[in-house]
Protein backbone atom coordinates (compact mmCIF):
# COMPACT_ATOMS: atom_id res chain seq x y z
CA UNK A 1 0.00 0.00 0.00
CA UNK A 2 1.45 3.36 -1.42
CA UNK A 3 2.28 5.80 1.41
CA UNK A 4 -0.30 9.39 -0.01
CA UNK A 5 1.78 12.38 2.10
CA UNK A 6 -0.25 15.54 2.38
CA UNK A 7 1.60 18.45 1.90
CA UNK A 8 -0.85 20.82 1.82
CA UNK A 9 -0.71 23.19 5.09
CA UNK A 10 -1.12 26.99 6.07
CA UNK A 11 0.40 27.11 9.27
CA UNK A 12 -1.37 30.87 9.95
CA UNK A 13 1.60 31.83 12.22
CA UNK A 14 0.33 33.65 15.21
CA UNK A 15 -3.21 32.75 14.68
CA UNK A 16 -5.36 29.80 16.56
CA UNK A 17 -7.21 28.03 14.48
CA UNK A 18 -10.49 26.18 15.38
CA UNK A 19 -10.24 22.46 14.41
CA UNK A 20 -13.05 20.77 15.81
CA UNK A 21 -15.27 22.66 18.85
CA UNK A 22 -13.18 23.13 22.08
CA UNK A 23 -9.79 22.37 19.61
CA UNK A 24 -7.44 24.97 18.65
CA UNK A 25 -4.16 25.02 16.75
CA UNK A 26 -1.46 27.18 16.74
CA UNK A 27 1.81 26.91 14.40
CA UNK A 28 5.54 27.96 16.00
CA UNK A 29 7.39 29.70 12.98
CA UNK A 30 10.25 27.10 13.26
CA UNK A 31 10.53 25.55 9.91
CA UNK A 32 12.64 23.34 8.96
CA UNK A 33 13.36 19.94 7.34
CA UNK A 34 12.38 17.99 10.16
CA UNK A 35 10.07 20.62 11.66
CA UNK A 36 7.75 20.81 8.10
CA UNK A 37 6.03 24.65 8.84
CA UNK A 38 6.27 24.42 12.65
CA UNK A 39 5.34 22.55 15.35
CA UNK A 40 1.61 22.60 16.20
CA UNK A 41 0.70 23.63 19.39
CA UNK A 42 -2.87 22.38 20.59
CA UNK A 43 -5.41 24.45 23.53
CA UNK A 44 -8.52 21.91 24.19
CA UNK A 45 -11.55 22.90 26.12
CA UNK A 46 -13.80 26.34 26.74
CA UNK A 47 -13.47 27.61 30.41
CA UNK A 48 -10.45 25.60 31.75
CA UNK A 49 -8.32 24.43 29.33
CA UNK A 50 -5.62 21.41 28.60
CA UNK A 51 -2.15 22.42 26.47
CA UNK A 52 -0.73 19.52 24.32
CA UNK A 53 2.63 20.31 23.27
CA UNK A 54 3.25 23.96 24.11
CA UNK A 55 6.35 23.94 21.93
CA UNK A 56 10.32 25.91 22.10
CA UNK A 57 11.14 28.74 23.68
CA UNK A 58 10.03 31.18 21.45
CA UNK A 59 8.68 34.37 22.15
CA UNK A 60 6.05 35.04 19.36
CA UNK A 61 4.66 31.63 20.13
CA UNK A 62 3.74 32.32 23.86
CA UNK A 63 2.63 35.65 23.27
CA UNK A 64 0.15 33.65 20.31
CA UNK A 65 -0.38 30.87 23.01
CA UNK A 66 -1.30 33.48 26.01
CA UNK A 67 -3.92 35.84 23.16
CA UNK A 68 -5.86 32.77 22.44
CA UNK A 69 -5.65 31.47 25.74
CA UNK A 70 -7.27 34.61 26.64
CA UNK A 71 -7.09 34.95 30.19
CA UNK A 72 -8.84 31.51 30.36
CA UNK A 73 -7.20 29.15 33.60
CA UNK A 74 -5.31 26.00 32.03
CA UNK A 75 -5.16 22.88 34.40
CA UNK A 76 -2.82 20.71 32.71
CA UNK A 77 0.26 21.21 29.92
CA UNK A 78 0.42 17.44 28.15
CA UNK A 79 3.67 16.82 26.67
CA UNK A 80 4.16 14.43 24.22
CA UNK A 81 8.01 13.91 24.30
CA UNK A 82 11.03 15.87 25.11
CA UNK A 83 12.23 17.08 21.46
CA UNK A 84 13.24 20.70 21.62
CA UNK A 85 10.13 21.36 19.47
CA UNK A 86 7.82 20.33 21.71
CA UNK A 87 8.31 20.92 25.22
CA UNK A 88 10.57 23.49 26.59
CA UNK A 89 7.91 26.16 26.47
CA UNK A 90 6.19 23.88 29.28
CA UNK A 91 7.98 24.99 32.60
CA UNK A 92 7.62 28.95 31.68
CA UNK A 93 3.63 28.42 30.54
CA UNK A 94 3.07 26.47 33.44
CA UNK A 95 4.75 28.89 35.64
CA UNK A 96 2.77 31.42 34.42
CA UNK A 97 -0.49 29.81 34.47
CA UNK A 98 0.17 27.23 37.97
CA UNK A 99 -0.74 24.40 35.53
CA UNK A 100 0.21 21.08 36.02
CA UNK A 101 2.69 19.11 33.33
CA UNK A 102 1.80 16.01 32.60
CA UNK A 103 3.67 13.29 30.20
CA UNK A 104 5.41 10.19 30.23
CA UNK A 105 8.94 10.98 31.64
CA UNK A 106 12.05 12.95 31.26
CA UNK A 107 14.14 12.26 28.56
CA UNK A 108 15.91 8.86 27.92
CA UNK A 109 17.52 6.71 25.21
CA UNK A 110 15.59 3.85 24.06
CA UNK A 111 18.74 1.38 25.12
CA UNK A 112 21.78 2.08 27.40
CA UNK A 113 24.80 3.78 25.42
CA UNK A 114 27.36 1.35 24.18
CA UNK A 115 30.80 2.13 25.26
CA UNK A 116 32.30 4.56 23.36
CA UNK A 117 29.05 5.49 21.88
CA UNK A 118 28.39 9.32 21.28
CA UNK A 119 24.66 9.80 21.14
CA UNK A 120 24.39 12.49 17.78
CA UNK A 121 20.96 13.12 18.83
CA UNK A 122 21.73 14.97 22.43
CA UNK A 123 21.41 18.65 20.99
CA UNK A 124 17.65 17.77 20.14
CA UNK A 125 16.83 16.81 23.51
CA UNK A 126 15.10 18.64 25.98
CA UNK A 127 17.09 17.06 29.16
CA UNK A 128 15.35 20.18 31.61
CA UNK A 129 11.99 18.77 31.38
CA UNK A 130 10.40 16.55 34.20
CA UNK A 131 6.62 16.52 34.74
CA UNK A 132 4.95 16.92 37.37
CA UNK A 133 2.42 14.38 36.69
CA UNK A 134 3.66 11.07 35.01
CA UNK A 135 1.39 9.49 32.77
CA UNK A 136 1.25 5.61 32.69
CA UNK A 137 -0.37 3.88 29.51
CA UNK A 138 -4.19 3.95 28.96
CA UNK A 139 -4.80 6.45 31.80
CA UNK A 140 -7.25 8.89 31.24
CA UNK A 141 -6.96 12.68 32.31
CA UNK A 142 -10.20 14.62 33.89
CA UNK A 143 -10.65 18.10 33.15
CA UNK A 144 -12.90 20.90 33.05
CA UNK A 145 -15.34 19.40 29.97
CA UNK A 146 -12.93 16.99 28.22
CA UNK A 147 -10.92 14.28 28.95
CA UNK A 148 -7.76 12.85 27.63
CA UNK A 149 -6.32 9.51 27.44
CA UNK A 150 -2.62 9.07 27.07
CA UNK A 151 -1.07 5.88 24.95
CA UNK A 152 2.45 5.41 25.22
CA UNK A 153 4.12 5.35 21.81
CA UNK A 154 7.82 5.07 21.98
CA UNK A 155 9.47 4.60 19.04
CA UNK A 156 10.00 7.95 17.97
CA UNK A 157 11.63 8.60 21.12
CA UNK A 158 11.38 6.08 24.52
CA UNK A 159 9.16 8.93 26.38
CA UNK A 160 6.72 9.39 23.60
CA UNK A 161 3.03 9.54 23.71
CA UNK A 162 -0.50 10.47 22.49
CA UNK A 163 -3.50 11.82 23.70
CA UNK A 164 -7.23 10.87 22.41
CA UNK A 165 -9.38 13.52 23.47
CA UNK A 166 -12.49 11.08 24.40
CA UNK A 167 -15.70 10.76 22.85
CA UNK A 168 -14.50 12.65 19.55
CA UNK A 169 -12.42 10.52 17.66
CA UNK A 170 -9.50 12.93 17.69
CA UNK A 171 -6.07 11.58 18.62
CA UNK A 172 -3.12 13.73 18.78
CA UNK A 173 -0.50 12.09 17.55
CA UNK A 174 2.36 14.08 18.08
CA UNK A 175 5.57 12.84 15.93
CA UNK A 176 4.11 9.16 15.79
CA UNK A 177 2.21 9.45 12.34
CA UNK A 178 2.17 12.79 10.31
CA UNK A 179 0.79 13.32 6.98
CA UNK A 180 3.25 14.90 5.80
CA UNK A 181 6.29 12.64 6.27
CA UNK A 182 7.16 9.53 7.96
CA UNK A 183 8.55 9.98 11.51
CA UNK A 184 12.10 9.41 12.15
CA UNK A 185 13.54 6.69 14.35
CA UNK A 186 16.89 7.12 15.49
CA UNK A 187 18.79 4.98 17.33
CA UNK A 188 19.88 5.37 20.55
CA UNK A 189 16.73 8.00 21.17
CA UNK A 190 14.29 5.89 19.33
CA UNK A 191 13.64 2.38 18.52
CA UNK A 192 12.58 0.40 15.52
CA UNK A 193 11.10 -2.62 17.04
CA UNK A 194 9.41 -0.11 19.33
CA UNK A 195 8.11 2.18 16.77
CA UNK A 196 6.13 -1.01 14.98
CA UNK A 197 4.65 -1.93 18.01
CA UNK A 198 3.08 1.50 18.23
CA UNK A 199 1.68 1.60 15.25
CA UNK A 200 0.52 -1.88 15.92
CA UNK A 201 -1.60 -0.88 19.33
CA UNK A 202 -2.91 2.37 17.45
CA UNK A 203 -3.95 -0.10 14.78
CA UNK A 204 -5.95 -1.58 17.07
CA UNK A 205 -7.62 2.01 18.00
CA UNK A 206 -10.90 3.52 15.85
CA UNK A 207 -9.90 6.84 15.49
CA UNK A 208 -11.28 8.87 12.97
CA UNK A 209 -8.66 11.39 12.92
CA UNK A 210 -5.25 12.66 14.19
CA UNK A 211 -3.90 16.26 14.67
CA UNK A 212 -0.16 15.57 14.24
CA UNK A 213 2.96 17.48 15.76
CA UNK A 214 3.73 18.96 12.26
CA UNK A 215 1.48 19.46 8.94
CA UNK A 216 -2.13 18.91 8.93
CA UNK A 217 -4.64 16.23 9.84
CA UNK A 218 -4.55 12.85 8.93
CA UNK A 219 -7.67 12.11 8.03
CA UNK A 220 -8.01 8.51 7.49
CA UNK A 221 -5.63 7.51 10.44
CA UNK A 222 -6.10 3.65 10.01
CA UNK A 223 -5.01 3.43 6.10
CA UNK A 224 -2.45 5.41 6.72
CA UNK A 225 -1.17 3.68 9.21
CA UNK A 226 -1.46 0.41 7.49
CA UNK A 227 1.01 2.37 4.37
CA UNK A 228 3.26 3.77 7.25
CA UNK A 229 4.04 -0.03 8.03
CA UNK A 230 4.54 -1.34 4.59
CA UNK A 231 6.88 1.32 3.69
CA UNK A 232 9.01 0.58 6.44
CA UNK A 233 9.06 -3.43 5.54
CA UNK A 234 9.93 -1.99 1.95
CA UNK A 235 12.86 0.08 3.48
CA UNK A 236 13.69 -3.14 4.96
CA UNK A 237 13.68 -5.17 2.43
CA UNK A 238 15.76 -2.85 0.39
CA UNK A 239 18.23 -2.79 3.06
CA UNK A 240 18.61 -6.92 2.84
CA UNK A 241 18.68 -6.42 -0.97
CA UNK A 242 21.69 -3.97 -1.23
CA UNK A 243 23.21 -6.17 2.06
CA UNK A 244 23.09 -8.70 -0.92
CA UNK A 245 24.17 -7.24 -3.55
CA UNK A 246 27.38 -6.30 -1.25
CA UNK A 247 27.05 -2.70 -0.09
CA UNK A 248 28.59 -3.45 3.76
CA UNK A 249 28.17 0.34 5.79
CA UNK A 250 25.55 2.76 6.43
CA UNK A 251 26.74 5.22 4.49
CA UNK A 252 26.61 2.92 1.41
CA UNK A 253 23.36 2.26 2.00
CA UNK A 254 21.78 5.74 2.71
CA UNK A 255 23.49 6.83 -0.59
CA UNK A 256 21.94 3.64 -2.84
CA UNK A 257 18.50 4.03 -0.78
CA UNK A 258 17.56 7.49 -0.45
CA UNK A 259 19.27 9.04 -3.52
CA UNK A 260 16.16 11.24 -4.68
CA UNK A 261 15.71 12.24 -0.27
CA UNK A 262 16.94 16.10 0.84
CA UNK A 263 20.65 15.62 1.15
CA UNK A 264 20.20 17.88 4.88
CA UNK A 265 18.02 14.81 6.15
CA UNK A 266 20.89 12.73 4.70
CA UNK A 267 22.24 12.04 8.56
CA UNK A 268 19.28 11.29 9.93
CA UNK A 269 18.63 8.75 7.16
CA UNK A 270 22.09 6.93 8.24
CA UNK A 271 20.06 6.86 11.54
CA UNK A 272 16.89 5.66 10.24
CA UNK A 273 19.21 3.03 8.55
CA UNK A 274 20.78 2.16 11.67
CA UNK A 275 17.46 1.65 13.52
CA UNK A 276 16.13 -0.79 11.10
CA UNK A 277 19.51 -2.85 11.35
CA UNK A 278 19.27 -2.92 15.10
CA UNK A 279 16.34 -4.46 14.33
CA UNK A 280 17.85 -6.76 12.04
CA UNK A 281 20.39 -7.86 13.69
CA UNK A 282 17.95 -8.66 16.80
CA UNK A 283 15.89 -11.05 14.69
CA UNK A 284 18.59 -12.96 13.43
CA UNK A 285 18.52 -11.07 9.69
CA UNK A 286 21.56 -9.43 9.05
CA UNK A 287 24.71 -9.53 11.15
CA UNK A 288 27.76 -7.00 12.52
CA UNK A 289 30.73 -7.44 14.66
CA UNK A 290 29.48 -6.25 18.21
CA UNK A 291 26.84 -3.86 18.76
CA UNK A 292 25.13 -2.60 15.86
CA UNK A 293 27.07 0.94 15.11
CA UNK A 294 27.06 3.97 12.93
CA UNK A 295 29.90 3.21 11.24
CA UNK A 296 29.78 -0.66 11.68
CA UNK A 297 29.80 -3.39 8.71
CA UNK A 298 26.96 -5.46 7.93
CA UNK A 299 26.28 -8.19 5.91
CA UNK A 300 23.01 -10.76 5.69
CA UNK A 301 23.28 -13.46 8.40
Amino acid sequence: MALDFDTQFDPAYGKAIELAPGVLRLTVNNPGPFTFHGTNSYIVGRDTLAIIDPGPEDEAHYSALLKAIAGRPISHIFVSHTHRDHSPLASRLARETGAITAAEGPHRPARPLRIGEINPLDASADTDFAPDLTLQDNSVTAGDGWAIRTILTPGHTANHAVFALEGTGILFSADHVMAWATSIVAPPDGAMADYMASLDRLLERDDGIFLPGHGGPVRKPRAFMRGLKTHRKMRERAIMERLGQGDRTIGELVKAIYRDTDPRLHGAAGLSVLAHLEDLVTRGMAATEGDPSIDGVFAPA
